[in-house]
C-alpha cells in the first residue's frame, strides 16, 4: 500500500474518532488534509475529480526547483496503531451526552455520563466540564469588566479535572484524548513543563489530533524547547514542525517543510494558506496576494486566514479588492472575528477610523484573544491620536503573544508620539529582536536615536545600515545615511550614499526632492574635490529643475569655469534657461 493510501486510511479513521469526541476543529483539519491528498491518476481522471483546479499552478509559480525540493517518494510514513473503541455497554448514554454537548449544554452532558467508565465517555464528561468552566469564565469576565476588559476570572473546573486526570494517568487508564485534555488543563494552570510532556505523550500515541499539536506548539516559544521534544516520526510531525518554525520566525525552514508536504498533500488549501503566511512574513506581498486569490477561487466561502489577505490589500491600497473581500465575508459570516477585522481594515483604508475601531471591538467580543484585532485597533488609536488607548491595546496584544513584533513596534510608536524616546527605544529594540529582517523597524529605531533628547547619531547610522541591508522598499535608509554622514562631517561617506541613493532612484524612475538634494550635494562635493567633469554632470542635470537649485547650479558652473584656467571661457547663458 502506498504512503498516500496509508495517509488516506489513517485520516478517514481519525475524522470519525475526532468527531465522536466532539473535537471538531481537529476533525475539520484532518478532513481538509484528506481531500488535499493528490488523487491517484489511475483512479481519478480530470473529468471526475473536483481538484482539477488552479492551486497546482500556484505551486508551479512559487515552489523552488523541483530537483532540489520535494522528493518524489512523498512524506515520511511510520505506521501508528489505530486506537480501538471501547464503547459498547454505555453507547446509548454516550449518544445522549454527545447530543447535549452539541447543543452546548455541557453540564447536562457531563451529568449523563457521571457513572460511565469507558474511556470515550470519561473523556467527553471531562471535556464537557472543562468547556462548562470556560463558558462560565467568559460570562464572569463580561459581568465584571466588560467584554474587552481584564478580569481575574478562572475556570472553576480546573482543580477537579487536574486531580481526576492525574489519577487516571498514574493508573494507566487514560487514552490519548484524555492526555490532550490533561495537557490543556495543565497549561491553563501554568504548569508548562508538565503540560509539554503530557502533550508529547498524547501526540505520540495518537498523532492525528491537530488540536493537541497546536497546544504543544503554543508551549514551544524557543527553538531549544522545540528541539528537546521527543516526537515520533509520523507524517503529522512535519505539519507541526512547519507551523512551529513559522511561529519561531524561521520562515525558510517552514517553507521547506510545507513544500516537502506538498508532494503528498498537493491540493491542501491549508498548506497553501500557510505558505501565504510565510511569504507574508517575508514581505513578498505580490505572491501572497496571488495565493489568496487562488484560494478564494477554489473555496469562495473561506473566511479563515482572509484577514491576512485584507492586510496585504490594505498595504497595497487596493480599495476595490478590499471592498469586494469585505462584502464577501460579510455575506458569508459577518460574526466571525476574521470578518470583523477585514471590515475594520476596509474602513481604516477609507480613513473612517472610528468605524474601524467599532469592528475591531466587535471582533474582540467574539474572541477576546484575537491578536490581530488588538494590534490593528492600536494602529487605529494611533491614527486618532488617542495614545493612551493605543498603548492599552498594544499591551493586551503582547500579553496574548509576547512574540508579536507588530505590537511592540506599535508601543514604540505610541511612546514616540508622547515624546518619550527612551521608552520608545526600549520597545523598538524588542520588535527588532523578534523581526530583524524588517527594515521599517530599524528605520524607526534610527529615527528614535536622532531625536533631540537622544542625539545618538552613531547608533542611528548603524540602524540605517541594517535597514539598507534588509531590502528597504521605502528607500529611506540610504538617503538618511547620506544626510547623517554629511552632518557628522564625513563627506566621502555622504557622497557614497548619495550616489547609491541616486542610482536607485534612477533605476526605479523616481523623482522628488531627494533626487534634487543628492544632485546638489554631489555637484558641490565633486567641485570641492576639483573633479570638475563629474561636478558639471550633476550641475547640468540640476538645470532641468525650476527653483533655487537651478540658480545654484548656474553659480556652480560659473565658479568652475573661473577656477579652470585651462577650460575655455564660456558664458553660462549658453546653457538652457
Amino acid at each position: 500500500m502506498s504512503s498516500k493510501e496509508n495517509c488516506r486510511n489513517e485520516l478517514r479513521t481519525a475524522i470519525r474518532q475526532l468527531s465522536d469526541r466532539c473535537l471538531y476543529a481537529a476533525s475539520k483539519w484532518a478532513a481538509e488534509q484528506l481531500v488535499g491528498i493528490e488523487q491517484d491518476p489511475a483512479k481519478f481522471t480530470p473529468a471526475n475529480t473536483r481538484f482539477q483546479r488552479g492551486s497546482s499552478s500556484i505551486r508551479r509559480r512559487f515552489r523552488t526547483d523541483e530537483s532540489t525540493s520535494t522528493p518524489n517518494s512523498g512524506v515520511l510514513y511510520v505506521s501508528t496503531p489505530i486506537m480501538e473503541e471501547d464503547e459498547v455497554v454505555d453507547g446509548d448514554f454516550y449518544l445522549l451526552a454527545k447530543t447535549y454537548f452539541d447543543c452546548r449544554e455541557y453540564k447536562r452532558a457531563a451529568h449523563v455520563l457521571r457513572d460511565q467508565i469507558g474511556k470515550k465517555s470519561v473523556f467527553l464528561r471531562c471535556y464537557a466540564l472543562y468547556l462548562a468552566g470556560e463558558k462560565r469564565k467568559e460570562e464572569e469576565m463580561i459581568e465584571l469588566e466588560g467584554p474587552l476588559g481584564k478580569s481575574g476570572a478562572v475556570n472553576s473546573e480546573l482543580v477537579s479535572l487536574e486531580r481526576e486526570l492525574s489519577t487516571l494517568r498514574k493508573n494507566g487508564t487514560i487514552d490519548p484524548f484524555g492526555l490532550y485534555l490533561y495537557g490543556l488543563v495543565l497549561k491553563e494552570k501554568g504548569s508548562e513543563n508538565v503540560a509539554r510532556s503530557v502533550l508529547v505523550e498524547s501526540v505520540n500515541s495518537y498523532p492525528w489530533n491537530w488540536s493537541a499539536w497546536s497546544e504543544l506548539q503554543s508551549l514551544c516559544t524557543k527553538v531549544d524547547t522545540l528541539n528537546s521534544l521527543n516526537l515520533n516520526n509520523h507524517w503529522t510531525k512535519n505539519f507541526f514542525l512547519a507551523s512551529a518554525y513559522q511561529e519561531l520566525r524561521m520562515p525558510n525552514e517552514a517553507l521547506e517543510k510545507y513544500e516537502y508536504l506538498q508532494s503528498t498533500f498537493s491540493f491542501s488549501n491549508y498548506i497553501q494558506a500557510q505558505i501565504a503566511k510565510v511569504k507574508y512574513s517575508l514581505r513578498e506581498f505580490e505572491q501572497v496576494e496571488a495565493i489568496f486569490e487562488e484560494l478564494l477561487r477554489n473555496d469562495p466561502f473561506r473566511v479563515e486566514d482572509m484577514d491576512m489577505y485584507s492586510n496585504v490589500l490594505y498595504s497595497n491600497e487596493c480599495f476595490s479588492a478590499l471592498s469586494y473581500l469585505a462584502h464577501r465575508v460579510f455575506l458569508t459570516d459577518k460574526y466571525r472575528p476574521e470578518s470583523c477585522c477585514i471590515i475594520g481594515n476596509y474602513y481604516s483604508l477609507k480613513g473612517q477610523h472610528e468605524k474601524s475601531v467599532v469592528y475591531f471591538k466587535r471582533a474582540l467580543k467574539l474572541n477576546k484573544n484575537y491578536l490581530s484585532a488588538w494590534t490593528l485597533m492600536g494602529h487605529e488609536f494611533v491614527e486618532m491620536k488617542n495614545t493612551p488607548a493605543a498603548v492599552d491595546a498594544y499591551r493586551r496584544a503582547v500579553d496574548i503573544n509576547p512574540c508579536d513584533y507588530r505590537a511592540w513596534y506599535g508601543l514604540g510608536q505610541a511612546y514616540e508620539m508622547m515624546g518619550m524616546p527612551f521608552y520608545a527605544l526600549h520597545y523598538f529594540r524588542k520588535s527588532v529582536f523578534l523581526q530583524p529582517s524588517d527594515s521599517r523597524l530599524w528605520i524607526a529605531m534610527a529615527q528614535c536615536y536622532e531625536t533631540d533628547q537622544l542625539r545618538m547619531l552613531e547608533e542611528a547610522v548603524k540602524c540605517y545600515k541594517r535597514a539598507a541591508n534588509c531590502n528597504d522598499r521605502e528607500a529611506i535608509a540610504l538617503h538618511q545615511l547620506a544626510k547623517l554622514h554629511c552632518e557628522l562631517g564625513r563627506l566621502e561617506e555622504a557622497a557614497f550614499y548619495y550616489k547609491k541613493d541616486l542610482d536607485r532612484m534612477e533605476t526605479e524612475e523616481r523623482e522628488g526632492p531627494n533626487m534634487v538634494e543628492a544632485l546638489l550635494f554631489l555637484a558641490q562635493y565633486y567641485k570641492g574635490q576639483k573633479r570638475f567633469e563629474d561636478a558639471e554632470v550633476y550641475c547640468t542635470r540640476l538645470l532641468d529643475y525650476t527653483g533655487p537649485e537651478k540658480e545654484t547650479a548656474k553659480n556652480l558652473l560659473r565658479g568652475m569655469r573661473i577656477a579652470q584656467s585651462s577650460f575655455p571661457s564660456m558664458d553660462v547663458e549658453h546653457f538652457p534657461p
